[in-house]
């Protein structure tokens, strides 16, 4: 069991109270004051401490149903690259709000040999298996997987924000299974056009999900078997990462489909973790829309993004600090004239 802790109800109290006592009427700043409400419950101080240490930790991995893509394998590790060298599109964006980006390989089926010794340090495994006719991770790897992601986040455990990226050519597959299964969904509701399938390619992946649940039947109930059998060692990781922030009463923002089925897995293994996500984007895949209803999260922005990377989270980093401006600057009615 872990020991999560209750975002300090007390300050959130207090940032309500405040906030309805703002020079505006009551309400009228909308979810910009349940967004403050929220950070200063999650940083237990009202006004919220600034935003100003956000990371985003991108954890990539290969999957055996890559072949499902509109894209192939390859991609994924030459992505790796492109994160390294500052070019990606959660790096460009990510600098335009000042959080830091930083990549870890926990299944790219490559031997890493020429990336710095911090991108693979916690590697489990060189992809995963094709879920429709196998499991995804070998006995035990999950749960190593899942500490792995519980070591970064304490790695990067100073941090006011932290944000969950991700990497991999088949990422949508294997989050529609997780999804479906955790949620007792069947395939053809929550598998998406991911990269961009044509219909029969569409029709190609929802074969795979339903093969793949049919396949893990009777054996999900436990989160641990459930990442076995139809996840990868990148999105056990991104569930270690997201129960032991909670842990540590770091707030987190969600970014899409890959973080929210990696919520949902978390959140079964560390009942309360939810409250400290938030989702920072709507995916235009619908197993996220399942995911956060089930988590009861409502997401910040809907751009229509589609890219992962942790590009959408990002993208809610300034709407989060409106937030904080609001309780830390606006004046008080109790304060006219």
């Amino acid at each position: 069991m872990f020991d999560v802790p209750v975002p300090d109800p007390a300050a959130r109290a207090a940032a309500l109270e405040r906030l309805d006592g703002l020079v505006k009427p009551l309400g009228a700043l909308g979810r910009l004051e349940e967004l403050a409400a929220w950070l200063s419950a999650a940083h237990g101080s009202v006004p919220p401490r600034p935003l100003d240490d956000v990371r985003v930790v991108v954890f990539a991995g290969d999957h055996g149903v890559s072949a499902l893509s509109a894209y192939p394998r390859e991609v994924t590790a030459a992505m790796v690259r492109v994160f390294l060298a500052g070019k990606s599109g959660v790096n460009v964006l990510a600098a335009q709000v000042g959080a830091r980006v930083r990549v870890a390989d926990l299944g790219v089926d490559w031997d890493g040999a020429d990336v710095p010794d911090s991108v693979t340090a916690h590697k489990i495994r060189r992809g995963s298996g094709s879920i429709d006719v196998e499991d995804a991770l070998a006995p035990g790897e999950a749960r190593a997987a899942f500490e792995a992601g519980r070591a970064i986040a304490g790695e990067e455990g100073e941090a006011d924000l932290l944000i969950p990226g991700d990497m991999g050519i088949g990422n949508t597959a294997v989050c529609a299974a997780v999804v479906a299964a955790s949620l007792g969904l069947p395939a053809a509701e929550v598998v998406g056009t991911g990269t961009g399938v044509d219909a029969a390619g569409l029709s190609r992946k929802t074969s795979a999900v339903a093969a793949a649940l049919s396949r893990a039947s009777g054996r999900v109930e436990d989160p641990f078997d459930r990442l076995t059998a139809l996840g990868s060692a990148c999105l056990a990781a991104t569930a270690g990462f997201l129960v032991e922030a909670a842990v540590r009463g770091i707030p987190v923002v969600l970014d899409g489909v890959f973080s929210g089925a990696a919520a949902l897995v978390a959140r079964d293994i560390a009942p309360g973790a939810e409250q400290w996500w938030l989702a920072g984007h709507r995916s235009t895949e619908p197993s996220q829309a399942f995911a956060l209803k089930a988590l009861g999260l409502e997401p910040i922005l809907d751009l229509g993004l589609r890219l992962g990377e942790g590009s959408g989270a990002v993208q809610a980093v300034p709407t989060l600090r409106a937030a904080r401006a609001i309780l830390a600057d606006m004046g008080l009615l109790a304060d006219l004239a």
